[in-house]
């Protein structure tokens, strides 16, 4: 089982650069301009997806469905005023596997947006979160 806690180190690499990971792991470069890594807010719409997803797969997996390949166009709207919060994130979800259906997908989705996914537990309960599903013939 995973730890309760979570530790991530965090170095400034100069101008707004930084490197974020665990101590002696494999470090994700975030850059405030977005030149050089993904900007924090899009860190987060990545970490958002990415935690769906890991769900998304296990739970299509375990319906003998396995996933061939995966892909999300993450859409982020954010409001006009200090500090442009998301209120609204839309995942659009590209599946492709053998015996994969469109309704099967979408409630795997469901299941880990609303119930399994830590990292949208862990943001605001008012921002609206959906998805679209696409399945792609292998």
């Amino acid at each position: 089982a995973l730890p309760i806690s979570s530790r991530v180190h965090v170095r400034w690499a100069g101008e707004q650069r930084f490197e974020a990971g665990r101590a002696n792991a494999p470090t994700a470069v975030i850059d405030g301009n977005g030149k050089t890594g993904q900007s924090p807010p899009e860190a987060l719409l990545s970490a958002l997806a990415s935690c769906v997803s890991v769900d998304v797969v296990a739970i299509l997996a375990k319906r003998r469905t396995p996933v061939e390949s995966l892909e999300i166009d993450v859409v982020g709207e954010r409001i006009d005023t200090t500090p442009r919060r998301y209120k609204h994130i839309t995942l659009n979800f590209h599946i492709a596997g053998k015996g994969i259906e469109k309704d099967q997908a979408l409630r795997a989705i469901e299941l880990s947006a609303t119930k399994y996914c830590s990292v949208r537990d862990s943001l605001r309960s008012d921002i609206i979160i959906d998805w679209t599903v696409d399945i792609r013939a292998e």
